[in-house]
């Protein structure tokens, strides 16, 4: 299988798995493995003072943007999933000059999306098995994705990905600036739990069959205080009690009916918010049933988001994009083609960048 070319060196003994931490449970049908636990993978690989600092900043100018207190556009994006963590790092080179181009009207934040949600098996994600080829090798996984995180800090872009797993957030929570909660688990209380205690902003999809009820019942539980079942810094069982999350909003994907991008479902989403007492702060999500996993046709959703906010249209405040080093999506093999998606189908680097210069020169005109 082709290996992961990291690109990011690291202790593999710093968190290496031996005998004594495997064990096999009698008739149980699994074993299971000791892991770092979140507080020792932060003190391996620690978030400095100064871009401690910096995540703080960029959570406050995704929040401004959110909550409609800054007017510029939140975009979101960047590959489907990470798997080659050169490419991911070519990519956020390019992605953080671009940036700074187009700053004045947009904010770019950097998807690293390292776990994958299955509709039924398949590669998890770099998280999960950063080699590829099913040795399930978490403990470097925990550790790439850490690294690669705290690099994109260094590159000045917000970071962000969806928590799908809880017992992972804990790890990376301190450097997101932005999280997703996705369709097949914004009904899970156990999310809306985890959320309510995040200290950054967080957006919740419509269920896949395009509904926004259990999105908006998430959001308004998610602001509420809770004590739960968790996890210490330690990973020990813990209760964890919460304070609430203000700032979530709701993210539209489409569903199995089709797109919900149009301007007749943006003001029925708007109705519903607001019928729920909710701020009306949408992020459309340019991919998935609102392009019919077609990559090319981001731009197009991005263009009717931006002329509904020419007229007038000021929930619409952020965009979520599908974009990679190169276009399309290739199959899991020995001989993969660099800077093409392993998962869900990108829009390439050259399309991407015509297409938020573009846009930055029209939000400049309206």
């Amino acid at each position: 299988m082709n290996s992961l070319n990291t690109a990011i060196a690291f202790d593999h003994n710093s968190v290496a798995l031996d005998a004594a931490n495997v064990t096999t449970l009698p008739q149980s049908g699994r074993k299971t493995q000791v892991l770092a636990s979140p507080q020792e993978l932060r003190q391996q690989l620690p978030l400095s003072a100064q871009l401690a600092q910096r995540v703080q900043q960029q959570r406050e100018q995704v929040r401004a943007i959110i909550n409609g207190e800054d007017p510029r556009l939140l975009v979101v994006i960047g590959p489907c999933s990470i798997h080659n963590i050169a490419e991911a790092i070519e990519y956020a080179e390019r992605l953080a000059t671009l940036s700074e181009q187009v700053s004045e009207h947009m904010l770019l934040a950097m998807r690293i999306y390292i776990e994958k949600p299955r509709t039924t098996v398949g590669w998890k994600g770099l998280l999960y098995d950063p080699h590829l080829d099913g040795s399930a090798d978490m403990a470097q996984g925990l550790q790439l994705s850490r690294q690669l995180m705290l690099r994109m800090l260094e590159l000045n872009l917000p970071v962000t990905t969806e928590l799908l797993q809880p017992l992972a957030a804990s790890y990376f929570d301190d450097v997101l600036s932005w999280a997703a909660i996705g369709a097949r688990t914004s009904e899970s209380q156990i999310h809306r739990e985890m959320v309510s205690g995040l200290q950054l902003p967080v957006g919740f999809k419509n269920g896949t069959d395009g509904s926004v009820g259990i999105a908006l019942d998430a959001m308004r539980s998610a602001a509420h205080a809770h004590q739960h079942f968790g996890l210490d810094a330690q990973g020990r069982a813990a209760l964890v009690e919460t304070s609430g999350n203000p700032d979530t909003h709701l993210v539209l994907r489409g569903g199995h009916q089709g797109p919900n991008y149009d301007a007749h479902s943006i003001a029925q989403a708007c109705s519903a918010m607001r019928k729920a007492g909710l701020d009306a702060s949408l992020m459309v999500d340019c991919s998935h049933a609102n392009s019919g996993k077609d990559p090319q046709l981001q731009p197009q959703i991005l263009q009717s988001v931006l002329a509904q906010r020419a007229a007038g249209e000021r929930s619409l405040r952020a965009v979520m994009l599908e974009s990679n080093l190169m276009d399309g999506q290739q199959a899991l093999c020995d001989n993969l083609q660099y800077g093409v998606s392993i998962t869900d189908g990108c829009l390439g680097w050259a399309s991407t960048e015509r297409m938020l210069l573009a846009a930055a020169q029209q939000l400049q005109q309206s």
